[in-house]
């Protein structure tokens, strides 16, 4: 038995009365786990997403296989550029009728950690990580690109009371 947290703001984000029903049987914290860091931790071996850009670009950078699970909008095209463009992920076949069941999760972490299929894509993934620290190193691609797209703000900004831009 552990207590319960009760962090005035946590009721607001849990069913009426669950913290009175679970007190003194549970822990409950309203915390944000450090992605970042929990990616980039050599135990990780494969992360389910539910394919968020930035979680995705996350998991790139820490050269990390995903499982995609996505949930909605642009989701979904982030899953199939993750699996079908890019070669760093697989799909979580269940999630288009709303039930994945545990079996599936179990046979992709397999495939992905265990198999020849999975080793394949472990190596795409660290490709992928690389060419992905090389554009943003010094010099590279999205520091250049970046670098110009604050460029043309700040031509913006100056010429912001300008008719042209005005019109």
């Amino acid at each position: 038995m552990f207590a319960v947290h009760a962090d005035p703001d946590l009721g607001t984000l849990l069913p009426k009365g669950f913290l009175e029903r679970t007190g003194g049987r549970g822990l409950v914290v309203k915390l944000w786990a450090p992605q970042v860091d929990v990616l980039r931790h050599e135990a990780v071996g494969a992360f389910v997403t539910h394919c968020g850009w930035n979680s995705v670009l996350e998991a790139i950078t820490a050269g990390v296989p995903m499982l995609c699970w996505p949930l909605y909008a642009e989701q979904k095209m982030n899953k199939v550029f993750m699996v079908e463009e890019f070669g760093v992920g697989v799909e979580v076949v269940g999630w288009q009728q709303g039930m994945v069941k545990a079996e599936e999760v179990e046979a992709k972490v397999r495939l992905v950690l265990e198999s020849e299929e999975g080793g394949r894509l472990r190596a795409r993934v660290a490709s992928v990580k690389e060419a992905a620290a090389m554009a943003w190193k010094e010099g590279g691609s999205s520091r250049a690109a970046f670098g110009n797209f604050l460029l043309d703000m700040a031509k913006l900004q100056m010429g912001k009371g300008s008719d042209v831009l005005d019109a």
